[in-house]
């Protein structure tokens, strides 16, 4: 118990310090929960800082796939958007157990970069958008697949074994997006 109440005192500390700062990113929720968990070493930097950025990442996907259903023109796009809502809601809820577990702090909303994909596709409807969300689905899961590769690297067993178990799903997905935008670019 004690150990659970400094734990959130200097979670509570650490994010005084973060809101009293100069900084520009003060805002950004990842950068925020990257602060809270350099105070929590449970887990290496490594594969805190990387569920971190996974779940931004993760909610950004449920976030433009649920937009892909409404807006987008082709019927793959949309079929694809589903994909992403269902896979990544549940790859987010795995990754939050594992957070818990471990004690780290995941960013509650979209950092600043994943923020602008939104907004960015937010501005787009039909055909423009069909193309430029598979576009932004090939690049970012190849981002993803890297930086999950990575993961599965780290020195500690749950953040490894979720990488692991995620990869296969990124890499369905980098296949079918790859495909769909073939067909709407």
């Amino acid at each position: 118990m004690k150990k659970n109440t400094l734990f959130f005192a200097m979670l509570i500390v650490a994010g005084s310090f973060q809101a009293c700062g100069d900084n520009n990113t003060k805002d950004d929720p990842v950068k925020v929960a990257e602060d809270m968990n350099d105070v929590n070493k449970q887990v290496p930097e490594k594969a805190s800082d990387f569920m971190v950025k996974a779940a931004s990442g993760g909610m950004m996907e449920v976030e433009l796939g649920t937009m892909a259903q409404d807006k987008a023109q082709n019927p793959r796009v949309k079929e694809f958007g589903a994909m992403m809502v269902k896979d990544h809601t549940q790859a987010n809820s795995e990754m939050k157990v594992v957070a818990d577990l471990k004690r780290v702090a995941l960013p509650p909303t979209l950092g600043d970069d994943h923020q602008k994909h939104v907004n960015d596709l937010q501005a787009k409807a039909g055909a423009e958008f069909d193309k430029a969300y598979m576009s932004m689905m090939v690049d970012d899961h190849k981002k993803d697949i890297s930086e999950f590769e990575d993961a599965a690297k780290v020195d500690d067993a749950d953040v490894k074994a979720f990488a692991m178990k995620t990869l296969p799903v990124l890499r369905t997905h980098l296949d079918s997006a790859k495909s769909i935008y073939d067909a709407v670019k």
